[in-house]
């Protein structure tokens, strides 16, 4: 009988040993991800025109319209979405199956937006107003998150946080590391100019 409890006792040790073993390594796996965000500075060059036109038909003046803008973008992994099948130890083997890189923060200010007044001029009873303004800001939003994903980023995202991980993972002791990531279907949901816009900033 005590030779069974003996036995049950370090049975329990040892499982209660490689559980306090694998919280640590995920503290640090979040640790890391948190170093691995990246953050990402777009320069947008955002080009315009208005027509005027008699009754509709008759072009009589065009103005252009020339500013610079600049978004910040910054990436990474929602560790909350990590499950505990991603994450598997097997001695001094480990294989994660990370969360997709996604958009934490997004921010595109308004003062960001300067006109370029060498190139933008009004024409003959055809002037840039407020709206027009803020159409072409509107537009131009759009456009950096319609294509953000094809712009690199991810995969850059992706090699930062791969080369954190195996770094730190190495240090942990494991010699055979083994990461992939989940997909990326799409950065940002479509966004409707005539609707409300989603806010991912926080």
């Amino acid at each position: 009988m005590k030779k069974f409890l003996y036995i049950s006792f370090i049975i329990f040790f040892c499982l209660s040993c490689k559980e306090k073993k694998r919280h640590f390594v995920i503290s640090k796996i979040q640790s890391a991800a948190k170093l691995a965000t990246t953050e990402t500075i777009i320069d947008k060059v955002v080009v315009g025109a208005k027509e005027k036109r008699l009754l509709g038909l008759v072009r009589i003046s065009e103005a252009n319209f020339v500013a610079h803008s600049q978004a910040t973008v910054k990436t990474g992994i929602d560790m909350t979405k990590l499950k505990k099948e991603d994450v598997v130890i097997e001695g001094a083997q480990i294989t994660l199956k990370l969360p997709a890189i996604e958009v934490l923060n997004f921010s595109y200010p308004f003062n960001k937006f300067d006109v370029d007044w060498d190139i933008t001029h009004n024409a003959f009873l055809n002037k840039f107003d407020v709206v027009d303004y803020e159409e072409f800001f509107r537009k131009a939003e759009l456009d950096i998150r319609e294509n953000l994903q094809y712009t690199g980023i991810v995969e850059e995202t992706e090699n930062k946080t791969r080369r954190l991980m195996v770094g730190m993972l190495k240090n942990l002791g494991y010699e055979e590391i083994y990461i992939e990531f989940e997909p990326v279907d799409r950065l940002f949901q479509p966004v409707n100019l005539e609707g409300e816009k989603e806010d991912v900033s926080e």
